[in-house]
């Protein structure tokens, strides 16, 4: 039997609806920006898996690094003890996030890592004897599947039967350049009729909302509000973290610097799973008492596992490398070419750049996940080019290895699509 025939036995895939897609593409090899499946087919991986693997597939200086690890040590409980990739890796990050950034939490993965960023700004005014039980967030924002990261996202598709458990959330619009003022009203409302802990946001870009990319100085101005109301503020940069806006973090555009930052994704180069939330010292020392209670008692029981940060540290080596911020800057001006090549399409309605992020809206109606865009699936699965539309949204964000000619076979390959709309 093939894979994809064992495949359909006993597995259940994340976000398919297997009645209608029964079929898997089976990948048996992976290398640079190349997927290899069973049937000899190379794929370009112009999403990077999900924006992990930024760095490329099994990266040799990466892969070294952690192989070597295995060797001395390859888990160990991290409550009550710890080692040196986790106390290494603290210090490499605190190096390049945000300089009010103090201390690391480990988890699993992105959407624990925002289960914990929340859990921490509801603890932080419960342990100074304030009960604070309402988020703020951005509508059609996105943070994960467990419950907290489920409430402050708003995409119903995911979110339908669980509602009614979730936290009380009030939305906000993403702020676009013309809009801040009006939002900052509406922002002052809901702190005045509600007891506010904690706003949630993917800084500059929405992932999962289709790239939707805001204005760095209306978002600013809501963190300075929410700042001036001890409202914590919690950015999700599992997506964003690690120079995919063209610097370390998007957080790194802005003046005004979050309580609470969630990273993951690129964090270990797509290798192991892997989740940071950090904090400021404020955050932290708020849990700090002789009452054992106002501890901070969530755990798992892989964190900080020493593979795992070491991958994460060879990873942000290679970030830090001159080679990949080369590599960064020419895809930044090789999506703004390609940008000014495609804009007026006719069937292009617009198009979108935030760092190596691209994203275009096809000027058609179309399902998130409907027939159609299936079928452009497909093409650009035949075609060599793994993407994955989000509805009539197609984007790229390639490794940062990815070569000019396979750029330009991802750039063709999008055109070609368009001819068969």
């Amino acid at each position: 039997m093939t894979l994809k025939e064992r495949d359909k036995k006993h597995l259940w895939h994340p976000l398919t609806q297997h009645q209608l897609h029964p079929e898997s593409i089976a990948i048996v090899q992976a290398e640079g920006c190349t997927l290899y499946d069973e049937d000899g087919n190379t794929y370009i991986d112009a999403i990077a898996s999900w924006y992990t693997c930024m760095y490329g597939h099994c990266n040799p200086y990466i892969t070294k690094k952690v192989a070597d690890q295995m060797q001395t040590l390859d888990q160990v409980v991290f409550s009550s003890l710890t080692h040196e990739p986790a106390v290494k890796l603290s210090e490499a990050l605190i190096d390049i996030l945000p300089n009010n950034q103090e201390k690391i939490f480990f988890s699993d993965n992105g959407s624990t890592s925002v289960e914990v960023g929340i859990k921490m700004a509801l603890q932080y005014h419960f342990n100074r004897n304030e009960k604070r039980n309402v988020l703020i967030a951005f509508e059609d924002g996105f943070h994960g599947d467990t419950f907290g990261a489920m409430s402050v996202s708003g995409l119903s598709v995911y979110n339908g039967p669980f509602e009614d458990f979730f936290i009380e959330v009030k939305r906000i619009p993403t702020p676009d350049g013309n809009n801040h003022n009006d939002i900052l009203n509406q922002l002052k409302t809901i702190s005045e009729n509600n007891k506010v802990a904690a706003f949630v946001y993917e800084p500059l870009v929405q992932g999962a909302a289709a790239m939707k990319m805001h204005d760095a100085n209306g978002l600013d101005a809501i963190l300075e509000f929410c700042k001036s109301q001890n409202i914590i503020t919690v950015a999700d940069e599992v997506m964003t973290g690690f120079g995919k806006t063209g610097k370390h973090f998007a957080s790194l555009h802005l003046n005004n610097q979050p309580d609470i930052i969630c990273l993951s994704k690129a964090l270990t180069a797509g290798l192991l799973p892997m989740a940071i939330t950090s904090c400021t010292q404020k955050i932290y020392d708020a849990f700090l008492s002789d009452d054992i209670t106002k501890g901070f008692f969530h755990g798992h029981t892989y964190s900080a596992n020493p593979l795992a940060c070491t991958a994460a540290l060879a990873g942000i080596e290679l970030l830090q490398s001159e080679d990949i911020q080369q590599n960064i800057k020419r895809i930044i001006e090789s999506h703004q070419a390609f940008g000014e090549r495609i804009k007026n399409h006719p069937k292009v309605a617009n198009i979108r750049q935030t760092g190596i992020i691209f994203a275009l809206d096809l000027d058609i109606q179309m399902e998130r996940y409907g027939n159609l865009r299936d079928q452009l699936f497909k093409f650009f699965m035949d075609n060599g080019v793994f993407l994955r539309p989000l509805g009539n949204t197609i984007y790229i964000l390639a490794p940062y290895v990815i070569t000019d000619e396979e750029l330009e076979k991802v750039y063709k390959t999008i055109e070609a699509a368009l001819v068969t709309l």
